[in-house]
Parts: C-alpha cells; structure tokens; sequence
C-alpha cells in the first residue's frame, strides 16, 4: 500500500482508502460480520482510512466499523464520518443556504452520538455531509466544530462537496476553514480536476475522492440486464431510472472499445483503470471505493502499486468527461 500526504494535517493516509457507506445496507443486503472481517483485513493489509455517516444504514455503518475497531491492536486508523444537515436542500437547488442546517446543539448531539457509535473518544476527521457554500461568511457551523475540537471530540474539519457541484468547494479551500474535502471525482465527473485540485493543493486541503465507480457503473460488469437486479432501496433504482441506465450503459461500452484500441488488452479491467485515473492528480489524497467483501478489498488493493496510466490514455479517457447530476430526480441524460 502506497500514502500520501493528507493536507496540512500532517497524516499519511492510504492513497486507497475505505468507503463505509455500502456497510450500512443501502447498496442491497450486507453481512454485519463479514463486513467486519474485510475492515479488520483491509486495516492489516495498509489500509489506514476509512470514512462513513451518520445516515449510512442510519448508523449501521459507524456501529460496524466500532465492532472491528474494538477487535482492533494494530497501527493507527485515520476514522472519518459526516453530519447530515437538519434539512437537505433538493437536488435541483443550486444556491441553499447553510442557514439552519446545521445548528448548535444538533450539531454536538450527532458528533456524541457518532462517538458512542464508533466507540472512539474522538473522531479523526468530522465532516459536515452537505457543504453550502454560504457557509464561507455564515460560520455557526465553524464555531462549533472549533469548539468540538478544541474539547478533544473530534481532531481535524471536513466538508463533503454536494452531489455533483466541484465549484461550491473552490472557495472554501482558500478559507482555511476546513483541513479536507470530499469530492465526487471519476471518469464521467472530471471537473474537479479543473479548479477544485488546483484550489486545495494552493490552500493546503486534503481531497477525498468519493464514488470512484460512478455507482457501479464504472466497474465494468454491467449487461443490459443488470438494473432488474437492483433489489428495491437499493440506491441504484433510483439513480440509474428511466433511460440512464442504458445511456450510462452504452458510455461504459464505449469507453471499454477505446481502452482496449489503446492497450491492445480485449477485456480492459475498467475498475482498475477508473481507481488510476482517479490516483493519476496528485492533488488526491486518497479515493474511497466501497468495499462489502475480502474479493472486493484485494481488487481495490491491487491498484496502490505505483504504475500510472500511460499519457495516450489519460488524454483519451478526457473524451468521456459527462457531467450529469442523476441525485436531482429531474435531470435527464445528456
């Protein structure tokens, strides 16, 4: 496993992190004890990263990562988790304010209720799950969390940008108000890579790479069959609706044809190659794929090895950039 810097803050964290959200059972069933198993070996295997949520499983998720943390006597692992808001802003919001949402005492009872989740007596790394960027002048949310800090409940300030909006964080990283922020960052969203990276390196912000896979799109194991798969609450239903899973689809395709033209390989593995785009900006601190099982953990794992994409790729996988925001219930496929 290879580190990087995180930030100013110091860590060296994996470049492959933990992504805890499928531990809360929302990407179909989940095995609490295997889920434990695969944390307890991703942790002897380097990995020293993991994030989750308050609302993942609606704590199920932090309650897991306490179980393995209590089986736990090795090294030190880096725990983030986030704070959803009182209120979420709808997803064809461009411009909510951060007025209200995350109040005083709410904010101090859901940081003490992640502690007990987690059974840590601080949590490395709290993030504010919904960032508006509002919350640049209007900073109840900062005094807050400075004074968590400063009592010892939680040690460094996150961010998570919302759904499909880099531009919201470019701000925010020449603040200083936050060590890290989470990003959605892939080979159909490479906005970030534009002036969110550029902005956090000069201001000396990690950046957390989140939904490296496009929410499974991205692996490279889809059919035309495969979203009548998708159990009911699974996230995906709704994400994929209507036409976007075939027009998702048939970019996947796509994507696969012009990889396998390059590198002369037939069956490209598309996950592989979507983790090393995504560890291609040095800008990233880490990425945090989603992992349920040891089979999934190894196959992430395997990328921290060092070898880049080569140029000719990296420059045609440029081609494929398709923002789209699938969280607003309205937007359609372009």
């Amino acid at each position: 496993m290879r580190y990087r810097p995180f930030g100013n803050t110091g860590w060296n964290v994996s470049e492959i992190g933990f992504g805890g959200w499928q531990l809360g059972g929302t990407f179909g069933p989940v095995d609490d004890a295997e889920s434990v198993r695969t944390l307890l070996e991703a942790w002897e295997s380097g990995i020293n990263f993991v994030d989750t949520a308050q609302m993942y499983g609606r704590g199920r998720s932090e309650e897991v990562i306490g179980r393995a943390l209590r089986q736990w006597s090795g090294g030190v692992i880096y725990i983030a988790t986030k704070v959803q808001p009182t209120a979420w802003p709808a997803a064809s919001e461009d411009y909510p304010s951060i007025a209200g949402r995350y109040p005083r005492d709410y904010l101090r009872a859901e940081c003490e209720a992640s502690l007990r989740r987690l059974g840590v007596e601080a949590i490395d790394l709290y993030q504010l799950h919904c960032w508006c960027p509002d919350g640049v002048e209007q900073t109840e949310w900062y005094d807050v969390l400075k004074k968590l800090q400063r009592e010892g409940k939680i040690r460094r300030i996150g961010v998570s940008i919302r759904d499909y909006r880099p531009e919201d964080g470019v701000r925010l990283a020449a603040s200083g108000l936050a060590d890290a922020q989470q990003v959605v960052y892939n080979l159909f969203e490479q906005r970030p890579a534009d002036r969110l990276f550029p902005a956090c390196a000069d201001g000396g912000v990690a950046v957390i790479v989140r939904v490296p896979f496009d929410e499974g799109s991205l692996i490279g194991n889809w059919t035309k069959d495969t979203y009548e798969t998708f159990q009911p609450g699974d996230v995906r239903r709704f994400y994929f609706k209507g036409d976007r899973f075939a027009r998702t689809l048939e970019r996947v395709e796509r994507m696969k044809r012009t990889i396998a033209e390059l590198t002369g390989d037939p069956a490209p593995n598309l996950a592989e190659i979507a983790l090393r785009f995504c560890l291609s900006k040095p800008a990233v601190s880490c990425v945090i794929p989603g992992m349920k099982n040891r089979s999934e953990l190894k196959a992430n794992m395997r990328v921290s090895d060092g070898k880049p994409l080569s140029p000719e790729l990296l420059e045609a996988l440029k081609a494929f950039n398709w923002p789209r925001n699938y969280h607003n219930p309205d937007a359609g496929a372009e």
